[in-house]
């Protein structure tokens, strides 16, 4: 469904360009993973025929790089990168600083800039920007999605950083409910994170709509550790290594992993291997330390271009969801995982996606929270039986290639785009037509 370059106005002759802004904290070169998300469907969308403009923060999590040209054009689309400060980064404080300088950064942007678009994009980054988008809204009549990788205030309740009855939740929850009702769209990522939102904002369950991340197979591809330089390079050619890549999060379960390298550290053969960072990945290297744990090896986020080889110098991925978390994140790095045609090991609750879209696409295993021993078992049997393992890898890629791709997530968002420009300004958008049979059934 390709959207026409221009689209008729229907109040004077002539015909406009379709302008949509992007707001995202995070873009390339920072390392965060919805960034590098955004830069792919901006690509895509202006392929479509879209004027895609993105506004975003100066780097702040990327290699050694701490600024990037402040206007840029890359893929047909436009960046332009606002000063940002980073105050104690790695504690939650210091982010909801820089979060709160970003939103009112996008704010007066936004003021001086709103009525040059027909649509605009906010994403959860930081997680209180979508409000924007109804402030705007409100002021210039500008149709606006949301696109939520993660649930809030309901993370920081679950993590215990905030109490259901903390007047900031109340104030939050009930912002969220009119910014919703507002919007053209509220996009998430997996039918239990639709399911867990509706059930709290029923009103709101016409514009909720599930678009899956994606990973581009022709960037990631299966490649045998033998002919891997990363691989070679960290001598992990021989044994059989069982990755975790990504953000080592507080929203993760990582001790179900550790207890499984322990029960596994007699088999010298098996190794585990964490690349990334957050903030349980200081904590996860004291643990296998005061563990005594010889199996494990920590190696911090890879650039973009590592990540074909660190992401195929392995034999298992593991992805995992911590207790409660169910339906408030999904992990960005499953489809990355399926992408290298390697089996899939998920550590989740016993209603998640997970299990059953690793069921569906029959790509590995998923195990109940604190079940080490069965994730050791399932580890022994992949090692000892390669036929099998190469077996759930195909599956895993195949299901990557034929249900997460760009093409399929990036048509969804253009029939969101769409669908805010045939929306007369100021005016409650309808809901967004149901997702079409081309997308999985099953995990939405």
């Amino acid at each position: 469904m390709r959207l026409p370059l221009h689209w008729p106005t229907g109040d004077s002759p002539g015909e406009r360009l379709i302008r949509l802004k992007i707001i995202t904290q995070f873009f390339p070169p920072d390392y965060a993973p919805t960034g590098q998300l955004i830069r792919e469907l901006a690509g895509f969308l202006s392929q479509e025929g879209i004027a895609v403009s993105i506004f975003t923060g100066q780097p702040g999590y990327a290699f050694q790089q701490t600024a990037a040209p402040r206007n840029e054009a890359i893929d047909q689309f436009q960046v332009q990168r606002t000063r940002s400060i980073h105050l104690w980064p790695r504690r939650i404080r210091g982010k909801a600083i820089g979060g709160v300088l970003f939103y009112l950064r996008s704010t007066l942007h936004l003021l001086r800039h709103a009525c040059h678009y027909h649509v605009l994009f906010l994403t959860t980054a930081p997680p209180f920007l979508h409000s924007l988008g109804y402030l705007i809204h409100l002021l210039f009549g500008t149709p606006y999605a949301c696109i939520l990788y993660d649930l809030y205030p309901d993370i920081a309740i679950q993590l215990g950083v905030l109490t259901e009855r903390h007047w900031l939740v109340r104030v939050w929850e009930w912002l969220n409910q009119r910014v919703w009702a507002r919007s053209q769209a509220v996009v998430v990522l997996t039918a239990t994170m639709r399911q867990r939102l509706i059930d709290k904002y029923p009103a709101i369950a016409d514009k909720v709509v599930v678009i899956h991340n994606w990973a581009d197979p022709q960037q990631i591809r299966p490649i045998a550790k033998r002919d891997n330089w990363f691989a070679q390079q960290h001598q992990l050619v021989h044994d059989f290594v069982v990755l975790y890549a990504g953000n080592l999060g507080r929203c993760h379960d990582l001790d179900t992993i550790l207890g499984a390298a322990q029960i596994l550290q007699s088999q010298p053969q098996i190794k585990f291997l964490f690349i990334g960072g957050g903030a349980r990945y200081a904590d996860c290297q004291t643990q296998a330390k005061a563990l005594g744990l010889t199996n494990i090896r920590f190696l911090p986020y890879q650039d973009a271009a590592v990540l074909p080889y660190s992401l195929t110098a392995c034999d298992l991925s593991l992805v995992s969801i911590g207790p409660g978390m169910e339906g408030l994140v999904a992990p960005s790095k499953l489809y990355a995982a399926l992408a290298t045609g390697r089996p899939i090991a998920a550590i989740c609750a016993a209603d998640s996606y997970l299990r059953t879209l690793i069921q569906e696409a029959n790509c590995g295993q998923s195990f109940q929270h604190q079940d080490s021993q069965g994730l050791a078992h399932f580890i022994e049997r992949l090692h000892g039986d390669p036929d099998w393992c190469h077996q759930l890898g195909r599956a895993a890629r195949h299901y990557l290639e034929t249900h997460f791709s760009l093409e399929l997530s990036g048509q969804r968002y253009c029939q969101v785009v769409q669908q805010g420009i045939l929306t007369p300004r100021g005016e409650v958008p309808p809901p967004v037509p149901r997702m079409a049979a081309t997308q999985p059934t099953s995990p939405q």
